[in-house]
């Protein structure tokens, strides 16, 4: 398969659920490298590579989310022919937010569940100035402040020479994304939050329920806004339980909170 966007990906036909990850600002595929072990084998996880990054380093970075949702509608245009589920973490949220969007506008299959993770509601005003094209120790610091990025990768001028162009084209998506009003999807809806982020704060978490006709469910989860990974095997495990049994349902769980 010669298809960049899934990266080293390749489709497996035994699983029953083919799960779309959609990375965060900066991140790519490996930021789901420990899900394909944690994931029980009827769900299938597949991360998505965008330009610039991983195994795509060799190629500019897409700095607005139009063209950025147009290739990985058709990137997984193929792979829609057995259920899949979409899951995003902050940028990676609005993505895939738009993604069914764009997939419903096409009249193509919509997935079983969308999973939405640190990321305010995408009609929610935004709360913080730009910093695309801010001076580079502005983007520094709001990296320091977001905790994502290790410091000794902020410390090393050469890394940081290859992580920022993808890091401004990423919030380039972000601060130039215009919400179009539209009825909400008909796909049930989970959104993740993290009890200590900074950037989201639960208040903006619950405006998510207008995007849903099939009912929406609220999460929160200990940590900062990168709570994505030490709560990993948690969002697993409420993935497989979101989605529509085709296996004996998994035993046991935490509460979540419904909307409204």
């Amino acid at each position: 398969m010669n298809n960049p966007w899934f990266g080293r990906w390749v489709p497996q036909e035994h699983a029953d659920y083919r799960l779309f990850c959609l990375p965060y600002a900066g991140g790519g595929a490996a930021a789901y490298r420990e899900w394909h072990a944690i994931a029980p084998e009827h769900i299938q996880v597949c991360p998505l590579e965008l330009p610039g990054r991983g195994s795509r380093l060799g190629e500019p970075p897409i700095s607005r989310l139009r063209p950025l949702v147009d290739g990985l509608a058709g990137a997984v245009g193929p792979f829609l022919d057995r259920p899949f589920a979409i899951f995003g973490h902050s940028m990676g949220g609005l993505l895939a937010f738009e993604l069914t969007r764009t997939l419903l506008r096409r009249g193509l299959p919509l997935p079983a569940h969308l999973f939405v993770s640190g990321r305010s509601a995408p009609d929610a005003p935004p709360e913080r100035p730009r910093i695309h094209d801010a001076p580079e120790a502005q983007v520094l610091e709001r990296l320091r402040n977001l905790g994502g990025t290790p410091q000794e990768v902020l410390d090393d001028p050469e890394l940081m020479e290859l992580v920022l162009p993808v890091l401004r084209a990423d919030f380039s998506v972000l601060e130039s994304y215009e919400y179009l009003d539209g009825p909400p999807l008909p796909v049930p809806l989970t959104v993740f939050g993290g009890t200590d982020d900074a950037l989201v704060a639960p208040a903006r978490l619950h405006d998510w329920r207008r995007q849903s006709s099939s009912g929406s469910r609220l999460r929160m989860l200990p940590g900062g806004h990168f709570f994505l990974h030490p709560s990993a095997r948690t969002i697993m495990a409420e993935i497989d339980r979101s989605l529509p049994a085709t296996r004996p349902a998994a035993v046991g769980g935490s509460p979540t909170t419904t909307f409204g």
